[in-house]
């Protein structure tokens, strides 16, 4: 009993008195929540409004990630030179501005399939600098040992608008159709922008070494892939992600096509196949901390991974007669997973990674792993317009369900505690917590 008092105690007192935490953690949940009707209505949009074959679908997927690849790495470097908070504000901003386009030119009969692909890659460039300095302003906003319990706080409201999104969106969707649904999203990345504006933390940027009052690009990025390619736990972890966000993409590729073409369903059917499914997400932030603290940090990675992998064996098995039951309850398992492996892996990379390095530590995961995405989502479309759709489906599920083995196989697996914090505040200190976290140094030799 005592021991319940003092973690209710714990999650009222530390972070629901962080002013700044509260202002990031609500403008970040309203445009999470904004963001849940795209994801539903720019698909919609191409497909039923727009009338596309299955590879310029897939194309709307890939340039929306494509940014990543090209723009992650770099994007990682001027966020550990800049301040982030800045960066978060003219981030939100831009993608308002562009969201706000779509409909513009659907009112103005002007909207076409290349229009949608130009804007699609544009959101995403703002995205890639928005996530990467996202995940590095979090570590200096909250202190080290309340990182798992921020992150699932923001995973928590995220996969509360996971569930109320879906349902959000395919209302919207039919009242006022897809293109003008678009607009909420925009919306709430103006409220976002807002909040973050208010928040007063004083942010420091990180040291610089002698020497170094214009760092140049190239070496500054090759430490940053030095910091998760060196590391075997970081390694193991980013494959673990990549091979989900592969084969999981090209599921998603051919699905929502697949439930509209062959199973038939409609834009309210299909927004509540995500939303009751992604309930399962909700559990999953909920309980991600607890089961961290019971089992241990890499069991929490391991076990999780294990639930990721095989939840999208439920989208080709679902039965026309009996689809949508099937695809919830898979849908709920893989978001389960998803989450509490999210929360436990992400707190774990910030926790180990000094100051100076989590943009750019941030951004290399974010090339790897969000890399992946475009990739599966092409292989997705190219197997649905040649093969089929349904096969397509089959070829994602089966990808994944070896994806737990990249942790499992790995020292992730017997880590119970988050390390203690690495040092780090310059170059000399980097390579030595290199070689502490069983890091190659020779991998941040310059050119």
């Amino acid at each position: 009993m005592n021991i319940t008092r003092r973690r209710r105690s714990r999650f009222i007192g530390r972070l629901w008195s962080h002013a700044d935490f509260v202002k990031l953690w609500t403008g970040q949940s309203i445009s999470e929540l904004g963001s849940q009707v795209s994801v539903l209505a720019i698909p919609w949009l191409a497909a039923v409004g727009l009338h596309v074959n299955p590879i310029e679908f897939s194309l709307l997927e890939v340039l929306s990630f494509l940014p990543f690849i090209l723009f992650a790495l770099p994007a990682g470097v001027w966020v550990d030179r800049l301040r982030r908070r800045p960066i978060l504000i003219a981030s939100d901003s831009a993608r308002a501005i562009l969201l706000m386009l779509i409909p513009i030119l659907w009112a103005a009969g002007a909207l076409r399939i290349w229009n949608l692909l130009a804007l699609q890659f544009l959101i995403g460039g703002f995205t890639v600098f928005f996530d990467v300095g996202y995940q590095a302003y979090l570590p200096a906003l909250v202190e080290r040992d309340d990182l798992v319990d921020a992150n699932s706080k923001l995973y928590l409201t995220s996969s509360v608008a996971n569930v109320a999104g879906p349902s959000v969106a395919g209302g919207l969707i039919a009242a006022i159709t897809a293109p003008y649904a678009i607009l909420a999203d925009a919306l709430s990345f103006v409220v976002s922008a807002v909040f973050v504006l208010r928040i007063h933390h004083d942010e420091v940027l990180p040291e610089r070494d002698a020497g170094e009052a214009h760092p140049r690009m190239w070496p500054q990025l090759k430490e940053g892939l030095a910091w998760v390619i060196g590391n075997r736990q970081l390694r193991a972890i980013a494959a673990s992600s990549a091979n989900f966000n592969l084969c999981f993409n090209v599921v998603l590729a051919a699905f929502i096509l697949y439930a509209v073409r062959s199973l038939h369903l409609s834009a309210i059917e299909l927004g509540a196949i995500f939303a009751v499914g992604s309930a399962g997400a909700v559990c999953g932030a909920l309980l991600a901390n607890r089961i961290q603290e019971s089992i241990g940090i890499g069991p929490t990675i391991v076990s999780s991974a294990v639930l990721l992998s095989t939840g999208s064996i439920a989208f080709p098995l679902a039965p026309r007669s009996f689809a949508i039951p099937v695809l919830m309850f898979g849908y709920g398992l893989l978001s389960v997973g998803v989450v509490i492996y999210t929360v436990a892996q992400v707190s774990f990379r910030q926790a180990i990674t000094p100051e100076r390095l989590q943009g750019r530590m941030s951004a290399a995961m974010r090339w790897i792993v969000w890399g992946a995405i475009p990739l599966g989502t092409l292989i997705g479309g190219a197997i649905g317009q040649t093969v089929g759709l349904h096969f397509a489906l089959w070829v994602g599920a089966i990808g994944a369900l070896p994806t737990f083995l990249f942790v499992f196989l790995s020292p992730v697996r017997s880590i119970h505690a988050i390390p203690d914090e690495v040092a780090g505040s310059t170059k000399a200190e980097t390579e030595r917590a290199l070689a502490s976290l069983d890091v190659a140094p020779m991998s941040l030799a310059e050119p």
